[in-house]
């Protein structure tokens, strides 16, 4: 009863792409919300209109034909992301920008005004809110939302902002496929290792889990967070307006005509759910422009094997995924005893297909794969207010997490798929004598090199005392919280100098990017060892460098400040004489055989790498 007091009714929410689900615990089990419209799914889709306010949901999908640029939907797919590529562009009518300052905007002519996805996902939070409210005839303030699998820390933090906007407090992130799992295991008795593929409108994941007896533990994860079935209707949009150009010769994109445009996309999305279930469907758009020769229509048939052959990349795509969470998981496809769907993408035949081919088992179809991870999130909502219990979730990071050492070194304080939450820490020391200050640069990835890896955030550690190098001693404590959120402490032990950062600030991992960081890391371990292999090697460079610093010390006496030692770029202060001693060589030289050795040797020596501006 007191924990009841304390959260009031808290519910589940999957925030989709295309589409939301809100859902609660009545009498023990998991709900879902019916919403006015009388649907049990609410599109993820906001407009503005000539009047003053906006629309949200079925009312906003609606008009979308009539009022393109002002309808913003699949904005899931930018939430927390700091940079949009042309092919994600590419597929909505409305315009979306992006700057260093303010991050992704989508703009509205009729507003004449940008929106954060924040917002625009915040105002669809709402909506569900305001249903779950006249359901329950109370107010609602308090849930839990699920995010894909892959969503970085920056997109955790933005989907909790955006419930602040709706004003709520997000109590818990969950992981959309180990929400799915909660749903599917809460009547599960026996242990079962399960696969869950989840293939929603923008993100897929791939989780396999180990469920039963009132536990959910993730085993692995992986995925691609720019996936999803808004990318099999843009095949279907480009093979339409590709046809209509070579048959009619206008190019509807190029051309800019964004209400032709709409109304191809919401055919395409039909003709995609059709064939789902039927081998053939009809295409028909009347006067989807015209010429001087008079109006023009879009009159197509689409096959499904013909839908199949456009999508053959992205069925393929899918195909990574499964094979890295099982590698992960240490399993082989004869140890998954239950595939579970989710996502409605999961109903595209050539998709169920490829999974019997890959796991050779028939998928489970024992739950709604629109409703699974709301019904999840529910269950957990239900964990924390004491409506459900006896039930247990492990879930894990799906990326390793590390700072930058000496030599550009990625150095793992919490390795991929360790269980969250999670606290660790790990000792390093200074890289140089009489070093004062450190840089703490947080990285996300797989490779052995830093620049290889995804950079969440930097900070600075004063306040080190003088002494020999390496006699120094940093803890630095990485905190993972139950919702993926890192915080990163670095403490010198001897003055107690402190400083820390909660990471807000990481981009969208692309999935190209994330491929490169698992297949390149074994390259990486071929190159980063036996560099030197004796005493000997270590102080002739060490004494290089030592040469290279005093060169350094003498020319910026002389004016010259040096800000970025990897691109070993020297800067002339404002009216510093001119000189023409040139050191770049002995500087490149210095550095890329001290990258070389510190990471030969990273697992004896970790040190922070100096600060690129303040070497003495």
């Amino acid at each position: 009863m007191e924990s009841q007091k304390k959260y009031g009714k808290v519910v589940g929410i999957d925030l989709g792409t295309t589409n939301s689900v809100i859902a609660i615990i009545e009498g023990g089990r998991p709900k879902v919300i019916v919403n006015q419209e009388g649907l049990r799914l609410t599109p993820s889709v906001v407009a503005f209109t000539k009047e003053e306010g906006f629309e949200v949901g079925q009312i906003a999908k609606r008009q979308a034909v009539l009022n393109p640029e002002n309808t913003f939907f699949s904005v899931k797919r930018f939430i927390g992301a700091t940079n949009i590529t042309a092919k994600e562009l590419d597929i909505y009518p409305y315009k979306v920008t992006y700057n260093e300052a303010s991050g992704i905007e989508i703009y509205s002519p009729e507003r004449e005004q940008t929106f954060s996805p924040q917002q625009i996902s915040g105002w669809v939070l709402r909506k569900l809110i305001e249903e779950a409210t006249l359901y329950l005839e109370q107010k609602v303030t308090q849930a839990v939302i699920t995010v894909p699998a892959y969503f970085t820390d920056s997109q955790r933090q933005a989907t909790i902002d955006a419930g602040k906007i709706a004003g709520i407090e997000v109590l818990r992130i969950i992981n959309e496929p180990t929400a799915a799992s909660l749903a599917y295991g809460l009547t599960q008795k026996e242990n079962s290792k399960v696969l869950i593929f989840d293939l929603g409108g923008g993100t897929f994941d791939v989780s396999i889990m180990e469920v039963g007896e009132g536990i959910s533990e993730v085993l692995a994860t992986s995925g691609d967070t720019s996936l999803g079935g808004d990318d099999f209707t843009k095949v279907i949009t480009n093979w339409l307006v590709s046809g209509f150009e070579n048959e009619e010769g206008i190019n509807l994109e190029k051309d800019q005509n964004i209400q032709a445009l709409q109304r191809i996309i919401e055919a395409s999305e039909k003709a995609k759910l059709q064939l789902s279930s039927v081998e053939t469907t009809k295409i028909y758009l009347p006067f989807i422009t015209t010429d001087k020769n008079g109006p023009k229509h879009i009159d197509k048939v689409l096959t499904r094997e013909e839908f199949e052959r456009l999508s053959e990349a992205l069925i393929i795509k899918c195909e990574t995924p499964i094979k890295t969470a099982l590698e992960d998981a240490n399993l082989t496809t004869e140890e998954i005893d239950k595939i579970i769907l989710v996502g409605g993408s999961t109903r595209i035949p050539a998709i169920q297909d490829l999974i019997r081919t890959l796991l050779k088992k028939e998928p489970n179809k024992s739950v709604d794969p629109d409703e699974v991870v709301a019904l999840g999130a529910a269950i957990q909502a239900g964990i924390l207010t004491g409506e459900v219990k006896d039930i247990l979730l492990l879930d894990v990071t799906p990326l390793s997490l590390g700072v930058e050492t000496f030599g550009n070194v990625f150095t793992r304080i919490i390795t991929r798929n360790t269980a969250i939450p999670v606290r660790k820490s790990e000792t390093f020391s200074t890289a140089y004598e009489n070093q004062n200050d450190a840089e703490i640069h947080v990285l996300q990835g797989e490779s052995e090199m830093a620049k290889d890896n995804k950079s969440l955030g930097r900070f600075y550690l004063g306040g080190i005392p003088n002494s020999q190098k390496g006699v120094p001693e940093i803890d630095i404590t990485f905190d993972l919280n139950v919702d993926g959120i890192l915080s990163v402490t670095a403490k010198e032990r001897e003055t107690g100098s402190e400083q820390s950062i909660q990471i807000q600030g990481t981009s969208s991992l692309e999935q190209e990017e994330i491929e490169k960081m698992l297949e390149d890391a074994a390259k990486s371990k071929e190159t980063s060892t036996g560099i030197f292999t004796n005493d000997e090697d270590r102080e002739n460079v060490e004494k290089l460098w030592n040469e290279v610093r005093q060169e350094m010390t003498r020319f910026r006496q002389k004016g010259y400040n040096f800000t970025n030692l990897s691109l070993v770029r020297i800067k002339k202060r404002k009216g510093a004489p001119v000189t023409t001693r040139l050191i770049n060589t002995h500087i490149k030289e210095a550095c890329q055989r001290f990258t070389k050795y510190y990471s030969a040797k990273r697992n004896n020596s970790k040190v922070i790498k100096w600060p690129k501006d303040k070497l003495s």
